[in-house]
């Protein structure tokens, strides 16, 4: 099996940009989202987006956006894939996979067994699924550097292309490789010197972390 693919999510400069690429990460995350510390206004994201055109993949997070903040976000950043981070129904996804035409990465919460069934919902409406840690209510959806039970999506076997989130770090991304099998890590506040603020060594020692490690 090869390494999984990287994410290096919540990339908001122009610096943290550059480091993802030279880590040689497959994806950056871009957070359309006021409320995170990581958050990007558009006129910032056309440059990062221009920047990181043909170079990388920009994945477009967001929380339960209306169709013209996505739309304007996919043009403007001229992003690869979208990323749904909050109540998004399966009917929500195929309707935005539709109209936008990008591959939609779904997040899952995930607390228990229940959670990670609900993945199969989303079967034909998402091309991806992201399983992540839940957060407490009334904070952020994500970007907490928080971690749950990876046993519970071990060797994962479901219909739809998957990856893991939620508090992954240089230290602790090995071990959940192998647990999981997981073919995609996705980190944000793991390679964060303070909230919102990459850290290039960080980017480069996650991104060299996965691809040494293997699954069990």
């Amino acid at each position: 099996m090869s390494s999984p693919a990287i994410k290096i999510c919540g990339i908001n400069t122009p610096a943290s940009l550059d480091a993802a690429i030279k880590a040689r990460a497959d994806h950056v995350g871009f957070v359309f989202f006021p409320k995170s510390p990581r958050h990007v206004a558009l006129a910032d994201a056309v440059a990062l987006g221009a920047r990181a055109d043909g170079r990388i993949g920009k994945v477009g997070l967001f929380v339960d956006a209306d169709d013209a903040v996505l739309g304007e976000a996919v043009r403007t950043a001229k992003l690869t894939a979208l990323q749904l981070h909050g109540a998004e129904t399966p009917e929500r996804a195929a309707q935005l996979r539709a109209r936008f035409g990008l591959p939609v990465w779904k997040a899952i919460s995930v607390t228990g067994p229940h959670d990670v069934a609900r993945a199969l919902t989303y079967t034909g409406a998402a091309d991806l699924i992201l399983f992540d840690a839940k957060t407490p209510a009334g904070t952020l959806p994500g970007g907490m550097g928080l971690s749950f039970d990876w046993s519970l999506i071990a060797h994962w076997k479901g219909p739809l292309a998957w990856g893991l989130a939620g508090g992954l770090t240089p230290g602790n991304v090995a071990e959940a490789i192998r647990l999981t099998g997981t073919p995609l890590v996705d980190t944000s506040s793991g390679v964060e010197s303070a909230p919102g603020v990459k850290d290039e060594a960080l980017i480069a020692s996650f991104c060299n972390t996965v691809r040494a490690a293997s699954p069990s």
